[in-house]
């Protein structure tokens, strides 16, 4: 199974498992991402999640090819399920990243309550240079995080930055040897599973305040801006380039 989910303790482990292809996700596992929040969300018995990948790899982010065979058409598009999944999620959400969290492998992260990243983890959010613009409602939730500014230079320019930074900037609570990231967020999930579940729900509730209302609206316009612009000239030429491999020329588009 390319997603890999196992209850024990109360928590859903919730595992890439697609290294050959460097976790790079296709329709298939946005489907399996959905569901895995879906049935944590009303099965009383989950009382955590934990989101980790392999520890030379976290997600390569969209499968490119993929992606191109089956775009996104609606909100019921598997993609936009495990969105829409993930920023509902009321239960505590743990993450642990290692190597390469790119795209979606990096907004994802916005959603979660506790991030813990390994010293090799790396993080891009190459959308602008792939033709596309932000997704998972990264261009309200960055810029509340991090400042309009340093959020433009990393939606913008695209550029990788390593776990130093994001914790610098409070992306991750914490920075830890590679061979010690799972087990430091399962300790940290399971602490949580031995909280209140109702009182940890509604403090997630709390924290997140008005928001939601206005992430929803933000994730709808990211959303329809998306898939159009999946099939401007920008994105076809920043495909093919990608395919090709060779750098994208725009300098024909205006």
């Amino acid at each position: 199974m390319d997603i890999e989910t196992t209850l024990e303790s109360g928590i859903l482990r919730v595992e890439f498992n697609r290294p050959e292809k460097k976790n790079a996700i296709t329709a298939a596992m946005y489907q399996a991402l959905a569901d895995a929040l879906a049935l944590a969300r009303g099965e009383a018995s989950v009382r955590a999640v934990l989101l980790c990948g392999k520890p030379e790899v976290f997600t390569a982010g969209n499968d490119l090819e993929d992606f191109l065979k089956q775009p996104p058409h609606g909100t019921g598009s598997p993609v936009f399920q495990f969105l829409e999944g993930i920023s509902h999620f009321d239960k505590p959400l743990v993450a642990a990243v290692c190597g390469p969290a790119v795209g979606v492998g990096t907004t994802l992260l916005l959603h979660c309550d506790l991030v813990y990243a390994a010293q090799n983890a790396r993080f891009k959010l190459p959308f602008a240079p792939l033709g596309l613009v932000p997704e998972a409602g990264s261009s309200l939730l960055l810029p509340q995080l991090v400042g309009y500014q340093r959020a433009a230079e990393l939606l913008l320019l695209g550029e990788e930055f390593d776990a130093v930074f994001a914790e610098r900037i409070g992306l991750v609570n914490r920075v830890l040897p590679t061979e010690a990231v799972d087990g430091f967020a399962l300790a940290q999930a399971a602490k949580l599973v031995a909280l209140p579940a109702g009182a940890l729900r509604a403090t997630k509730k709390l924290l997140k305040g008005g928001l939601q209302s206005g992430l929803d609206a933000q994730m709808a316009q990211e959303g329809a801006e998306f898939r159009e612009r999946l099939n401007s000239p920008e994105a076809r030429e920043a495909f093919t380039a990608f395919f090709e491999r060779r750098k994208a020329d725009f300098t024909r588009f205006s």
